[in-house]
């Protein structure tokens, strides 16, 4: 392991007039690059302001640095790290404008203006192809940060697609914190052309825009990454390394610039990505920091091993040294020397051929079996023959049926024997204990072929099916209670018509015949009948002035209003719509489990496969229609899950519509009901007043029934002198020829007063009949 700094360089842009605002001072150990600032005359004669700030790199490249320099000091030993195996990263940080693609990616007018990353591979696949005692293999990679999404430049179809339906590069992490990237082409390239080619076609895709401090500039992040494989000859060592060559877009000061539209959202995202790369790096230079926030962004999440991991890395600031980008170039050499106070710890990236060490196990195994059939003197198979296990079969049960505790089973040195005989004891364990248990149906379990996902089988059914039972379960405590709710609900109204009973009692039904009754029970019984039928109307249409209770008046209107169907009919699609939706969760669930059946039935199986090759019974060549059939059922049940999935969002769609449309019918129905309650309020003081003014000849069942109604306790005294009030009422109003319905409160509809005006006039024959008239 190999620890050591971020190593910082600094490159000053060339410029078209001489500047004198900064100097360089090369030292052996060192460079230092200082900025003069000149004090302001506008802040005063008192200004104390610094006016010489001074910085220290590696190295500082003045503005007659070449590329080939830049390249053998930066890049060139990064380079040979990565060929020995440690990964490197080289990256680029500056202002937009101050030369960053320039120095990574290079100028395309001259061949000498060729960047880090041709110059890079041109030093690599020369190196290669010298090396002759190493087998090297190459992959590429090109992935574009643009807006806070990952893009893959090499990716065929860039050009004929817009960048918006174009797959997105994600991020993924395993357990063990390593970042893998999803959708990121990795292509091998045998030599120095076809790497420029990719090179170049990545390029070509970039996104590049013109902005008031640069005609090209770079709107995204760019990280080429450079996979080397490397091994010996006749060795199962690989050394597997990485190198990161990474253009960051450049930080700009949209005040200054005055950029807008789709230009200043790019600014906007560019800076924020680096402003999270600062706060990474703020918090690796400080010391017991337990968080670094590296997933605040998808440039810090990719290049985390770059940044304090397992790599070398190389940073190269460039900056303007012109009076208006000094503040910025200042800004700049400050972040470098943050980044140089971070350690990195270089690890040698090796690790053993998988091919090769299966080989060299099966070639192990072979000699041990050749050595044990010379010591033992037979040759010995991997499985036992059928004779072999019977006689295993006999020797166990003689073995458990012999009472000695002392008696021992001989089985020699054989491993296969000693495996089977705990296999049957195992057998004869489980045996015993489901006969116990009642479980056992009466045939013993496979001795041969029995593996460890059939043994399971069962038990995962049994688990499922107390999932189901436990679900079922709380369905049925859910329907209880609410059937609990309704049944209390019944009960309150039963109890309030109940009361309203006791509180007006009849004393005869209108089901007797009047013909068959005396005078005096006709003067006892027509009271009760007005009474009867004004309790019916009132229930009906006046609900408010008995003591029934608002919600009672709101289901007599409900039934009666014109929304109502409309209410049902929204209502009972409802109900259906979350019965196919409830129906299709399961579906979906029930895929979802299979689907996780179906892996973990394909991992045994790959297992189990890999095991026979490690034995010698099945070549790696050789295909699996097993695992073939397992994949088709995969992807079968992945496409049935898709489809069922879409089913079921199309359904929560048109479940939340039915559901506004429920709401905005409630709302308009309880307003209906609200303005209904008021008016049926009004009429209803009308109908006292006139009432209470006009003669007892006109005195109707309504205000009977509500006086009987507000008075329910009165004396014997009362009630008698009421009804002799009554009886004169009625023989005052019995001489007139025709009946004048004008008193009694009519409902407006049609059957309703029928009934009421039949029920006057059987009243007044029943007098008639009676001789109450005379």
């Amino acid at each position: 392991m190999v620890k050591q700094t971020i190593q910082i360089f600094v490159r000053v842009k060339p410029t078209k007039k001489p500047t004198s605002g900064y100097f360089v001072d090369c030292e052996e150990q060192g460079s230092s690059l200082e900025f003069v600032v000149p004090r302001d005359l506008a802040d005063g004669f008192i200004n104390n302001k610094r006016e010489n700030y001074n910085f220290r790199f590696q190295k500082v490249f003045d503005q007659t640095a070449n590329q080939e320099e830049i390249f053998e000091t930066i890049a060139k030993p990064v380079a040979d790290n990565v060929l020995a195996g440690y990964n490197g990263t080289i990256f680029a940080y500056g202002q937009t404008g101050s030369g960053k693609t320039f120095t990574i990616t290079g100028g395309a007018e001259h061949y000498n203006d060729r960047g880090i990353i041709p110059r890079t591979l041109s030093y690599l696949y020369h190196h290669i192809s010298k090396d002759s005692s190493m087998v090297y293999t190459t992959h590429i990679s090109y992935l574009e940060i643009y807006n806070e999404a990952g893009y893959d430049l090499l990716n065929p179809q860039h050009e004929a697609y817009r960048l918006e339906d174009l797959p997105r590069v994600t991020i993924m992490e395993d357990s063990d914190q390593n970042i893998h990237l999803k959708n990121l082409s990795l292509l091998q390239s045998a030599n120095e052309e076809e790497a420029l080619d990719l090179l170049f076609l990545g390029d070509t895709n970039r996104m590049i825009a013109e902005t008031p401090m640069n005609e090209a500039s770079t709107r995204s992040h760019c990280i080429f990454t450079i996979h080397l494989c490397s091994k010996e000859l006749g060795s199962a060592t690989v050394r597997c390394s990485k190198l990161h060559l990474v253009d960051l877009a450049g930080s700009e000061r949209v005040g200054k610039t005055g950029v807008g539209g789709q230009i200043l959202t790019e600014a906007k995202y560019i800076n924020l990505s680096l402003h999270y790369l600062e706060q990474v790096i703020i918090a690796l230079s400080e010391k017991n920091r337990s968080h670094i926030p590296y997933r605040n962004s998808m440039m810090t999440s990719v290049l985390r091993d770059s940044l304090g991991g397992n790599c070398m890395t190389t940073m190269i600031a460039t900056v303007s040294v012109e009076k208006r980008n000094i503040a910025e170039s200042m800004s700049t050499c400050r972040f470098a020397q943050r980044v140089a106070l971070i350690k990195n710890d270089a690890l040698l990236n090796e690790e053993l051929d998988p091919a090769l060490l299966i080989v060299r196990l099966k070639k192990e195994i072979q000699s041990l079996k050749e050595e044990l059939a010379l010591v033992t003197g037979e040759q010995r198979s991997d499985k036992l023959n059928q004779e072999e296990i019977q006689q295993l079969e006999e020797q166990v049960n003689v073995y458990l049926e012999d009472p000695d505790n002392e008696v021992t089973l001989d089985l020699g040195p054989d491993m296969r024997k000693i495996h089977f005989c705990f296999f049957l004891l195992k057998v004869k364990v489980r045996e015993r204990h489901s006969a116990q248990n009642g479980v056992s149906n009466g045939s013993s379990p496979p001795l041969k072929g029995m593996s460890d996902g059939e043994d399971r089988k069962p038990h995962d059914e049994l688990q499922k099916l107390r999932d189901t039972v436990t679900h079922r379960d709380n369905e049925i405590s859910i329907l209880v209670s609410m059937l609990k709710r309704e049944k209390r609900k019944v009960q309150d109204v039963t109890s309030q018509l109940a009361q309203l009973h006791n509180q007006n009692p009849s004393t005869c039904s209108s089901s007797r015949s009047p013909t068959a009754l005396q005078a005096e029970e006709s003067e006892k019984c027509d009271t009760s009948l007005d009474y009867t039928h004004a309790h019916h109307f009132i229930t009906r249409k006046r609900v408010s002035e008995l003591s029934v209770g608002k919600q009672t008046a709101f289901e007599v209107f409900l039934r009666d209003h014109e929304d109502r169907l409309t209410i049902e009919d929204n209502r009972a699609v409802l109900q259906q719509r979350f019965v196919e939706a409830k129906t299709l969760g399961e579906q979906v669930n029930q895929t979802r489990i299979r689907v996780n059946e179906l892996k973990t039935q394909l991992k045994i199986r790959r297992k189990q496969m890999a095991a026979q090759v490690l034995t010698g019974n099945q070549t790696e060549s050789e295909s699996d229609s097993v695992e073939e059939r397992i994949l088709n059922q995969i992807e079968e049940q992945k496409k049935n899950y898709t489809i069922t999935s879409g089913c079921l969002k199309g359904l929560r769609t048109e479940i939340e519509h039915l559901q506004l449309l429920r709401e905005k019918s409630k709302v308009k129905l309880q307003r209906d009901f609200e303005n209904w309650w008021i008016q049926e309020g009004a009429r209803l003081q009308g109908h006292s007043a006139e009432n209470t003014g006009s003669s007892l000849s006109h005195v109707s069942p309504l205000s009977c029934m509500l006086t009987r109604n507000n008075n329910p306790k009165g004396d014997d005294t009362d009630t008698q002198e009421r009804r002799q009030r009554e009886r004169d009422m009625r023989q005052r109003a019995l001489p007139s020829a025709d009946l004048s319905f004008t008193s009694i409160p009519l409902t407006g509809d049609k059957q309703t007063d029928a009934e009421i005006q039949a029920f006057i006039r059987a009243r007044h024959n029943l007098l008639n009949c009676t001789g109450e008239a005379k």
